[in-house]
């Protein structure tokens, strides 16, 4: 018994280095039927995976599928960074391939001080469009949607350096932000997926969120925890319909995780 127990231990260590280290998903989905079709490429919480050897998988994918526009939907690097070059090599090489429009995550929001003007500054030099509770009208394939970042406050993900007491999100609150959508098809990078409901009320179209990581360890589909914590979030990976609202929580990239590879996504609308 004790010889099987070992055994399975192995197999698991073994399929984890694999999964962490070896694992890219390339995911495709059609959300909407809509002529021409647009196709958007979305990758998320690249946090501790940032290097050359594994960017080369992102780019790859991107070159294959030829995406009408990237979303990077926060946490591209960790808040403890402080070189930034392979993440710079990322965004050049995408930059070739279509427009790159980015929200914050929490761990952009707390970069440690001393970087921060040099994160934003690559930024820049890449055309990254970063959307701080912001609109931007964009034409996809000849299409035009209106595109909104949102950005909560930091104590939304963590507070008095810990987990409790987080603040929420209101309606309210998002509309003091980015005020009342537009008539037109309105698509929303949102880090946090966990304020879905607030997003579909103030009226979204398509949201795009990543954070929890797929729930770090998945079983039997169910991702099992979130950044904060908290046991089995609500939404930790996939496709998701509030009301109207359809919201598209990436697995990301980084971060360690079992039973759930990293994965980028291609969604058709």
């Amino acid at each position: 018994m004790i010889c099987i127990i070992l055994a399975v231990i192995a197999a698991v260590l073994i399929w984890a280095v694999i999964e962490n280290f070896g694992i890219l998903l390339v995911k495709k989905t059609v959300l909407s039927e809509g002529l021409p079709q647009v196709k958007i490429m979305q990758i998320s919480d690249c946090h501790g995976k940032n290097n050359r050897k594994y960017n080369k998988k992102i780019t790859r994918a991107a070159s294959r599928e030829k995406p009408d526009a990237i979303f990077i939907t926060g946490d591209l690097v960790s808040r403890y960074e402080t070189d930034f070059s392979a993440c710079q090599s990322l965004l050049r090489q995408l930059g070739t391939i279509a427009p790159i429009y980015m929200c914050m995550g929490n761990h952009e929001q707390s970069l440690q001080p001393e970087v921060q003007p040099e994160f934003l500054g690559i930024l820049r030099k890449n055309r990254v469009r970063l959307l701080r509770n912001e609109r931007k009208r964009i034409c996809l394939n000849g299409r035009e949607f209106d595109l909104y970042g949102v950005e909560q406050k930091y104590t939304t993900y963590k507070k008095d350096g810990g987990y409790k007491d987080l603040d929420g999100f209101t309606l309210e609150e998002m509309n003091e932000l980015l005020g009342e959508p537009s008539g037109d098809k309105v698509l929303l990078l949102a880090h946090n997926p966990l304020f879905a409901q607030v997003y579909a009320d103030w009226g979204a179209d398509y949201v795009f969120s990543g954070h929890v990581h797929g729930g770090a360890v998945r079983l039997f589909g169910v991702g099992l925890l979130s950044p904060e914590r908290k046991l089995f979030p609500k939404y930790s990976k996939g496709i998701y319909t509030i009301g109207k609202t359809k919201l598209a929580v990436s697995p990301g990239v980084g971060k360690l995780r079992l039973f759930n590879p990293p994965e980028v996504d291609f969604f058709i609308i």
